[in-house]
């Protein structure tokens, strides 16, 4: 079908000119006619194309395009790729604007606008086009309008990539705010965790400063009471030394005394009782024995003694 099509547009050429006209297409056979290069003049008029597919802008061999009479609502972007277009009717069709592209279509010099709902500034950038002078001033006016324009979209869009770039610095700025305020608050997160671990190791090295101070102190006191205790149990035993020394040697005096008192005693006894009395070492001993118990009588308890020692020798 492609082969008896490709055909049958072949049978239409005519020189460098095809007629596609009256052929009630609704697309262009972009693909045909690019397999027909030397078709430079094509004809698609009285049709029912509502658009242009992109594709149809590479047949950049083509110099006159007639699409008068068709549907068409707007031309694709790529219509500036066709450079060596200079002739282009578009009578009686449903186009508003035209593309900003439409600027780059330096080789055209005739163009015809009619019938078609323009925009206000466009219609008037077109004017008539009832004759050829017509028609190629149109062509002028309507590029330097589309220059214009495209010159205003290229503003606009540096203007819009300008502010682009402007949100994106201030984003970037922000960004950078905001990491610099997380790396500070990391930081002073940081800072005030050292410092915390610093108080507490402080804090922990005073309580063990303060237990060992306590420790020392218990230990001094402790030292010290034994120290005072050690002198209270010294200065104890000397006295009760010395009451022991004193002691011992009044008792020993009082045994010897005793001794002497039994042992003078026994011999007054012998020189009073025995038949010794008369011997000449008792005389004088019987003789003092008996002033000194005539001395004693006068006492109550020597008076018993006496009569009881008395008592003893009759």
């Amino acid at each position: 079908m492609i082969k008896g099509k490709v055909e049958n547009i072949k049978d239409k050429i005519d020189g460098n000119e095809l007629d596609l006209s009256l052929s009630n297409l609704t697309e262009v056979p972009v693909k045909e006619l690019a397999a027909l290069p030397k078709a430079t003049v094509l004809d698609l008029s009285c049709n029912n194309l509502t658009a242009l597919t992109p594709e149809f802008c590479s047949l950049t061999h083509l110099i006159k395009i007639d699409l008068s009479k068709n549907q068409l609502v707007c031309l694709p972007e790529e219509i500036g790729q066709l450079g060596n277009l200079q002739h282009l009717d578009l009578y009686n069709n449903k186009l508003k604007m035209l593309p900003v592209g439409f600027s780059q279509l330096k080789s055209l010099k005739w163009l015809d606008l009619k019938d078609n709902p323009l925009e206000l500034s466009l219609a008037k950038a077109a004017g008539d086009c009832l004759d050829e002078k017509q028609c190629k001033q149109c062509a002028s006016r309507v590029l330097q309008h589309m220059r214009v324009l495209q010159e205003e979209a290229e503003k606009e869009r540096e203007r819009h990539l300008l502010k682009e770039r402007e949100l994106e610095k201030k984003k970037e700025a922000k960004q950078r705010e905001k990491e610099a305020r997380e790396k500070e608050a990391q930081k002073k997160k940081k800072a005030d965790e050292k410092e915390k671990k610093r108080k507490e190791y402080q804090a922990q090295m005073a309580t063990l400063a303060a237990q060992e101070q306590q420790k020392k102190k218990k230990e001094e006191k402790k030292k010290k009471a034994a120290q005072n205790q050690g002198k209270k149990t010294a200065s104890e035993c000397v006295p009760k030394a010395k009451r022991s020394i004193c002691s011992l040697f009044f008792s020993l005096l009082l045994k010897l005394l005793l001794l002497l008192i039994v042992g003078v005693a026994s011999v007054i006894a012998v020189c009073q009782l025995t038949e010794l009395r008369k011997e000449a070492f008792c005389v004088p001993l019987n003789v003092h024995f008996e002033e000194t118990v005539r001395w004693a009588q006068g006492l109550e308890v020597v008076q018993q003694v006496i009569q009881k020692m008395s008592d003893l020798r009759t």
